[in-house]
């Protein structure tokens, strides 16, 4: 049997299991969004996981610039960017607190690391497309994944020859310094934020996802999700997610919603009225 068809549908999650969650931490692009968009049904989704008293973290390598806008405007309860590299949530007047993995003097030194780095690797590589949304990263230096998976593997090479960290998504070659990921700082934000020991308790927080960069949370957490898409990347990852949605991106979260949702609140079992023909005296 293969990996993908070993995959458990979703669908089949135990009630149980699903209404321990607390929390649901969230990749973003291709798990919230699909094609490049965020649906309608999809942002309604993260306000009823807020109404039901159930936060939302989106945990992304996308660049800080976005995860700005989107810890101002979303309903979610703050954004970790650029594969951990930093938090970001909304404060009570508005603006934006951010909170770096790395110390100030760490961030400048590790800064031109990366532009030599990038320097380096277009002398190399001249044909490897640096990322439209690098003018917005803050920690990390993002390509374009090449269409060419050996030159995809020469990129990656490249980052970890210059001892950085180094990840694949379905966007972007992502590299930065700094020994953090995705699950590093979930567990820093959880604890820091929410009080919450997510080693300790991992039970309590949900994960959907879609890619390689996913997989140190697919690893931890048991309510691990992947949309449909993640059986595309499923050779590069470690530990599959536990379930697996019918739906891909956004459509999938919307599943995982529902059914975290259904778990809170299942349907009250009310005995069916009689009719009159069914009345006994006793």
């Amino acid at each position: 049997m293969t990996v993908s068809a070993a995959l458990r549908p979703l669908a089949k999650a135990p009630a149980a299991a699903l209404a321990r969650v607390r929390f649901v931490l969230t990749d973003m692009d291709d798990t919230l969004t699909h094609r490049g968009r965020l649906s309608a049904r999809t942002y309604k989704a993260l306000e009823r996981l807020r109404d039901a008293g159930i936060p939302v973290l989106p945990v992304t390598a996308a660049p800080a610039g976005w995860a700005d806008q989107m810890a101002r405007m979303w309903p979610v309860d703050g954004v970790i960017a650029e594969n951990g590299g930093l938090f970001l949530r909304r404060t009570a007047d508005g603006d934006v607190e951010r909170r770096y993995w790395h110390g100030e003097e760490e961030r400048t030194v590790a800064a031109r690391r990366l532009e030599r780095l990038r320097q380096a690797i277009h002398a190399v590589l001249p044909e490897v497309e640096l990322a439209s949304d690098q003018p917005f990263r803050l920690c990390s230096l993002a390509f374009r994944v090449p269409s060419d998976p050996a030159l995809r593997t020469a990129l990656v090479r490249h980052f970890r020859n210059a001892g950085a960290e180094v990840t694949v998504n379905s966007l972007w070659v992502l590299g930065w310094f700094g020994g953090y990921d995705k699950l590093g700082m979930a567990r820093r934000v959880m604890r820091e934020v929410h009080g919450l020991d997510i080693d300790a308790a991992p039970e309590t927080v949900a994960y959907a996802g879609d890619s390689v960069n996913d997989a140190p949370m697919f690893a931890h957490f048991p309510t691990s999700v992947g949309v449909s898409t993640v059986i595309d990347f499923l050779s590069e990852i470690p530990r599959p997610p536990a379930w697996i949605t019918r739906g891909p991106g956004g459509d999938g979260f919307v599943e995982l919603a529902d059914a975290l949702l259904a778990a809170r609140n299942p349907p009250s079992l009310v005995p069916e009225p009689r009719s009159a023909g069914d009345h006994h005296e006793p």
